[in-house]
């Protein structure tokens, strides 16, 4: 740090320099507990990790007043249930989610058709009943398993149209 001028300075004072850390034997290895060696693994109840999933919340609430929902369904367990759709389509991609994915999770479940098939509506019904409590992860994970990846892959003009002609072959039904 600089000094003012009226400050004595000793001349044999050493000033201080920038001086490299000492160099390190041998390379880094991945050799500590719990590091993953083959990458992400897949699998059951493992989910669909990507960057930046907590957007994908901030983008559900613009969906919230738009939500289509019949007596007995409620705003949370929708979005919640689609979320996981949402979010496994953009991990499928490789990136942070955008509001497409959400676009397209709500529009195969019929949460944005108000004329929504009662077939369609039964098995929402059976799907998404109490998955916003934290302790129905599992049937989340079920949830985005009923929809494929080739569906995934569509565009989302391209679900509404396949959507209005024929839901069920969007999605893996039971």
């Amino acid at each position: 740090m600089a000094a003012p001028q009226y400050v004595p300075v000793k001349a044999i004072d050493d000033t201080r320099l920038y001086t490299s850390p000492p160099r390190r034997p041998g390379s880094w290895t991945q050799d500590r507990p719990a590091e993953l060696l083959s990458g992400q693994p897949r699998g059951d109840r493992l989910g669909s990790p990507g960057p930046d999933q907590g957007f994908a919340l901030t983008l559900a609430e613009r969906f919230r007043d738009r939500l289509a929902l019949r007596p007995g369904e409620h705003a949370d367990d929708t979005v919640a249930g689609c979320l996981t759709v949402a979010l496994k389509r953009a991990s499928l991609f490789g990136r942070a989610p955008v509001i497409h994915d959400l676009t397209i999770a709500f529009t195969l479940f019929g949460f944005l058709d108000e004329q929504a098939d009662d077939q369609l509506v039964a098995l929402r019904r059976t799907h998404f009943e109490e998955v916003a409590d934290s302790h129905h992860y599992v049937e989340q994970r079920q949830i985005a398993d009923l929809v494929p990846e080739a569906t995934l892959r569509l565009t989302p003009t391209e679900v509404t149209s396949r959507h209005a002609t024929s839901w069920a072959s969007l999605l893996t039904l039971p």
